[in-house]
């Protein structure tokens, strides 16, 4: 069995008011996630799209006037898209209520906290909050995105993995090993909204 622990990806968006859950947002990034897997070239036609938004390193926040500011700008977009324009299509995953409560104890706390990273006071790490909820296969990693109100804005960031040198975040996403995963959404009190993605290779609640 392989563990892996990943950086988080933080994210500048219009705080509102929310729900300590968003069960719609989860459901929708897990969907916008088998669609990057599926159909990685339409995906990356989106995020040529996305592109378009960037003047210099920061980029217009879609729906808003509000530019974010990035890391490495278009230099990380143009390295995603070249990744998925050669990535083969990849089964969908998923989705597993166990997991997706484990997701939740730490969407949960850091909705009241405002922290961030893998790890809670209350619900641990990572791999001590799936096993509560079940047995995990294989292998497990885990994704957090900070900021974005819409799933594929979600889940491009991800994939874009602006200031992660190793792209983690893309890795989990297109992981080969992974057959499973569980997603929660909440409201986040520094960053407006947040989502944490728990995958592994397999499961039993």
């Amino acid at each position: 069995m392989k563990l892996l622990y990943l950086t988080f990806v933080l994210l500048l968006a219009l705080a509102t008011p929310a729900t300590a859950l968003d069960q719609s947002l989860a459901t929708q990034v897990l969907e916008e996630i088998n669609l990057a897997r599926t159909e990685p070239r339409t995906y990356a036609g989106f995020l040529r799209e996305f592109r378009g938004q960037f003047r210099g390193k920061t980029y217009l926040l879609p729906g808003s006037t509000v530019r974010v500011q990035t890391g490495e700008g278009v230099k990380a977009v143009d390295e995603a898209i070249k990744y998925l324009s050669r990535q083969k299509p990849l089964p969908p995953l998923a989705w597993s209520d166990g997991l997706a409560a484990a997701a939740a104890e730490l969407t949960e706390e850091q909705g009241r906290s405002g922290a961030t990273g893998h790890t809670g006071r209350q619900s641990r790490g990572m791999q001590e909050r799936i096993e509560r909820h079940g047995k995990w296969e294989r292998q497990i990693a885990e994704n957090i995105g900070y900021g974005p109100h819409d799933p594929r804005n979600m889940v491009m960031q991800l994939i874009i993995d602006d200031g992660v040198p190793d792209r983690g975040h893309r890795k989990n996403t297109f992981g080969t090993a992974f057959d499973t995963a569980g997603v929660a959404c909440g409201h986040h009190p520094r960053f407006g909204s947040m989502c944490v993605i728990d995958f592994v290779g397999g499961f039993k609640e």
